[in-house]
């Protein structure tokens, strides 16, 4: 269930507070963390009131889904009211937002923000109609004119929050007026069956956003697919057209054009009404898919979600689930917060599988950088076989990010120890420029000079520590006496510096050294590359120094034994190495790493 219900007799009763707990014990449920004190005691002064005004409204009848869990996302409604519509005696629904404000006004800082408490909020009826309108783009039950949306600031006089002026929003004082908006919507009927129909809904996006997302996709982004992209397009798009059950699975290595094949079938799938939506593992990436293709939608941005948010799905519930950056695919979806009852141990390969008619998987298998990940071909394959799918391979092993040149991802590939063959000497390519620097800030100084974007990267080998009381950020990349910090941990920027997830973007991301979880998956111009002291040489062939990794996730040699640490350390420097498009600039802390480049870049 993703909701508690309640009745308007429950929240009444003077002896009845085991509604609070329930609401506690749901909240724990779905995401893994139990309520904070200020949220139960929100619920308890809240709902309250609220049952209240349906009393007062001869609405006792209507049923209250208290904490409603939006579907694909772990943001939750403080109340749902499901009833009958008084005149079309249909469905309907009263989405609410419960505010226990006592003073409010408009923030010059941006046209829906408020500022309350000394903080910038989004102004709490625009907060709820966004979420009526996701519930609309993703229930089949509802429609347009099935559901309303209301702000609820029972605790604020008027003259308190007088800024605050819409017709969706309704002060302590103007209890008459929301008890009357009330009546417009529902009737004193039961709600129970509403109720029911609701949380049974199917969960899918519907022909509305569909059709505003392919127009938007389409005339935004503008592709051409060439050779095994487009194979891999017409292969999905007969599959859906088909009708059958069928894994498709697109292996490309940096710049193949892995996510535009993504993009082209969304804009696709969805200007045919098709059902669809993307999914990454990656935060960085979906957060930046949401930010670019869903540029100026909120209702866009909804259709980029994340693996995990796919455990409920309902089977085959989709035409396509596009899966890009598949590599970061985890054995299941449990985390570190999730409770013991909720881990069913299902795979999250299978709920991925199960989710679309047509699953669709992008990745590259030399991007598995953290324990875990086990997004690969073969594992996809064997999966999907044992459970009767069709499968299609397509590889696009002959588009290249890296200035179009295969030769520099091939001498990648044997200078991480990936091919299977030693080092070789770099050769050269008119359309791809490596270069050595003599140290780090010689390297700065290159990327500072060269047109086009330019970032930094290196080795997880030094600590990574929170911003300083002053906003500023820790130069915790020391390399002599040269010293940068690494980008932002977090999803709020931190000074100049931007958030993690736009690092790569930004042009402010230039100056932190970025770790491989915010460069995976982006592009710049040149690429810099600091080769940290957790490689060495020996026998002539790169080495990796587990004792100089400072990166949490491998902490444990008992959780990541050595034989698969040597292999992850490699996809990471192999992943930081392929980010430019025009060249890369590289510098080793090991001299003897220093040596070996010497004798095979000229």
């Amino acid at each position: 269930m993703s909701a508690i219900r309640l009745s308007v007799e429950t929240l009444l009763s003077p002896a009845e507070t085991a509604f609070a707990e329930a609401l506690a014990e749901h909240v724990r449920a779905t995401t893994g963390q139990g309520p904070s004190p200020a949220e139960v005691l929100s619920w308890r002064n809240s709902l309250p009131v609220l049952a209240e005004d349906l009393m007062e409204a001869g609405l006792r009848e209507v049923t209250l889904l208290a904490e409603y869990k939006l579907p694909l996302t772990s943001r939750r409604v403080d109340v749902v009211l499901a009833g009958v519509h008084p005149e079309t005696r249909a469905d309907s629904y009263v989405v609410v937002e419960l505010k226990q404000w006592t003073q409010a006004e408009l923030s010059e800082l941006g046209d829906h923000l408020v500022l309350t408490g000394g903080r910038e909020l989004l102004h709490p009826a625009e907060q709820v109609r966004r979420y009526g309108e996701y519930l609309v783009d993703f229930l089949d039950v509802l429609t347009p004119e099935s559901v309303a949306t209301v702000a609820y600031l029972h605790d604020a006089m008027h003259f308190d929050v007088a800024d605050l002026v819409a017709d969706d929003l309704f002060t302590g004082d103007g209890r008459g007026k929301f008890r009357s908006f009330l009546r417009s919507r529902l009737a004193p009927a039961s709600g129970e069956a509403a109720a029911d129909r609701l949380l049974r809904s199917a969960v899918a996006p519907s022909r509305q956003l569909m059709a505003h997302a392919a127009k938007e996709i389409r005339e935004r982004e503008q592709f051409t697919l060439l050779d095994e992209q487009q194979v891999a397009f017409e292969l999905v798009m007969r599959a859906v057209d088909t009708e059958e059950k069928r894994v498709v699975i697109v292996t490309g290595g940096p710049g193949s054009g892995k996510s535009v094949i993504a993009l082209s079938l969304l804009g696709e799938l969805f200007r045919q009404g098709r059902t669809a939506l993307h999914a990454t593992g990656s935060k960085s990436f979906t957060q930046t898919m949401q930010r670019y293709p869903g540029k100026g939608s909120t209702r866009i941005k909804n259709l980029f979600v994340y693996f995990n948010s796919l455990t409920d799905a309902k089977p085959d519930g989709l035409d396509v689930l596009v899966c890009d950056e598949a590599h970061r695919i985890r054995e299941t979806s449990s985390n570190r917060f999730t409770r013991a009852e909720k881990r069913t141990g299902r795979p999250q390969l299978d709920e991925l599988l199960s989710a679309a008619r047509v699953p669709v998987f992008l990745l590259d298998e030399h991007q598995v950088v953290r324990p875990g990940e086990l997004g690969t071909v073969h594992a996809i394959e064997s999966f999907a076989t044992s459970k009767g799918y069709a499968v299609s391979h397509v590889s696009l092993d002959e588009q290249f990010r890296c200035g179009g040149s295969r030769n520099y991802e091939r001498w990648v590939l044997d200078l991480v120890g990936l091919s299977g063959e030693g080092p070789s000497p770099w050769t050269g390519d008119p359309d791809f420029e490596v270069r050595l620097a003599a140290g780090p800030a010689e390297l700065e100084s290159i990327l500072r000079e060269k047109p086009g974007t330019a970032r930094m990267t290196a080795g997880y080998c030094w600590p990574w520590s929170d911003p300083k009381s002053d906003l500023t950020l820790v130069d915790d990349v020391v390399i002599g006496d040269w010293a940068r910090p690494w980008n932002v941990k977090k999803d709020r920027a931190v000074g100049d510096a931007p958030p993690s997830m736009l690092w790569a973007t930004e042009p402010a991301g230039f100056g932190q050294v970025g770790c491989v979880y915010t460069a995976q998956g982006f592009e710049y111009d040149w690429a810099g590359v600091i080769l940290g002291p957790d490689l060495t040489v020996r026998d002539g062939v790169l080495a990796t120094v587990r004792g100089a990794n400072r990166d949490p996730a491998f902490k444990s040699a008992k959780s990541v034994p050595d034989a698969e640490f040597d292999q992850l350390v490699r996809n990471v420097y192999k992943v930081l190495l392929t980010r430019g498009m025009r060249g890369t600039v590289l510098y080793a802390v090991d001299p003897a790493v220093r040596e070996l480049l010497a004798g095979l870049v000229p």
